[in-house]
């Protein structure tokens, strides 16, 4: 049986799910890829740091090393900020390496670079678990709403803001005390400033408005307001919401971030907890609501692995048909 080669960047959270799920399904890989799925090698930042991992997978925090790997099929990336993720990824593809990542900040960023240069390469780049998890947005845009005009997008895009939120209300208590909760349940970083304000929730924004509309606002233009310091929140008549919202007048593309109080005829007013919900308003489908888990180690993981399996289904497909000829 073929095997295809496979490398992580990153064994945090997301990497070690990854790298699990993986380990645990490949019968069910084998059958949907038909090949073996093997991971040879992980970068990593501290290599003497222990870790329960395959003997016979490279640990490395060289990225050269792994891109020296002869044949490598594809690199799952999860590392945090833009760079050297950008750069890491870039040098991949140019050695005709598919990429499936779950980095928003790098990606919105930098995502139209690496499209166009996988294209110019003839490889793939996976990027459903940028914008929410294991919520398939990304494809039931680019597959399933070709012909609809996409006019509007409200989301909830942060796994951790949404918790936090119903928390405080539904438990009366303090933002700092669910905050806490939140980072001991693994949903928060010990570092919560880009979920609790925003930011996170504006990367995944910027990658759907350059998906949609084929460009960004300008940054500068788009209002982000975090949660932190709502004012009445516990005597408040509806729910706050930390909504992103994307829309398109004209030429102008208009979004923020922000909290919203929703009252029951809200799309998004009953999605609670650390869940996500993508709400577009079609020319034609009317409004669809797309909406599951946002945070947490499998969520994500499986948005790369879907991811992984269209590539390398596509592949096959590809081969064979070029085979019959």
């Amino acid at each position: 049986m073929p095997k295809i080669k496979a490398a992580l960047l990153g064994l945090g959270t997301v990497g070690a799910g990854v790298y699990e799920v993986i380990q645990r399904y490949q019968d069910q890989l084998k059958e949907l890829v038909g090949a073996e799925v093997s991971i040879v090698a992980i970068l990593i930042q501290d290599k003497d740091k222990e870790r329960v991992i395959a003997d016979d997978i490279l640990l490395t925090n060289n990225i050269r090393e792994i891109l020296a790997i002869p044949n490598l099929d594809v690199i799952f990336e999860s590392i945090v900020g833009a760079e050297p993720a950008f750069t890491y990824l870039e040098d991949a593809i140019n050695q005709g390496c598919h990429i499936i990542t779950a980095n928003k900040e790098m990606f919105a960023k930098h995502g139209n670079i690496l499209l166009q240069k996988a294209k110019e390469q003839d490889v793939q780049i996976g990027f459903e678990a940028t914008v929410a998890a294991g919520v398939p947005i990304i494809r039931t845009i680019q597959q399933q709403l070709q012909f609809n005009k996409i006019e509007k997008i409200q989301a909830l895009l942060n796994g951790t803001s949404n918790f936090i939120l119903t928390e405080m209300r539904e438990k009366q208590l303090p933002f700092a005390e669910v905050l806490e909760t939140a980072q001991s349940l693994g949903f928060a970083e010990a570092d919560p400033t880009n979920d609790v304000e925003g930011i996170d929730a504006f990367y995944k924004l910027m990658i759907l408005s350059q998906l949609v509309y084929g460009r960004q606002p300008q940054w500068e233009s788009v209002e982000i307001k975090g949660i932190a310091s709502i004012p009445d929140i516990h005597h408040a008549t509806g729910r706050y919401k930390h909504i992103a919202e994307l829309k398109k007048e004209g030429e102008q593309i208009q979004a923020f971030v922000q909290p919203v109080l929703t009252d029951k005829t809200h799309p998004l007013y009953h999605v609670e907890g650390v869940n996500n919900a993508v709400v577009l308003h079609t020319s034609l489908a009317g409004t669809i609501t797309i909406q599951g888990p946002g945070a947490g180690s499998k969520p994500t993981a499986s948005g790369m692995i879907e991811d992984f399996v269209h590539i390398f289904q596509k592949d096959a497909a590809r081969s064979k048909k070029l085979a019959s000829l």
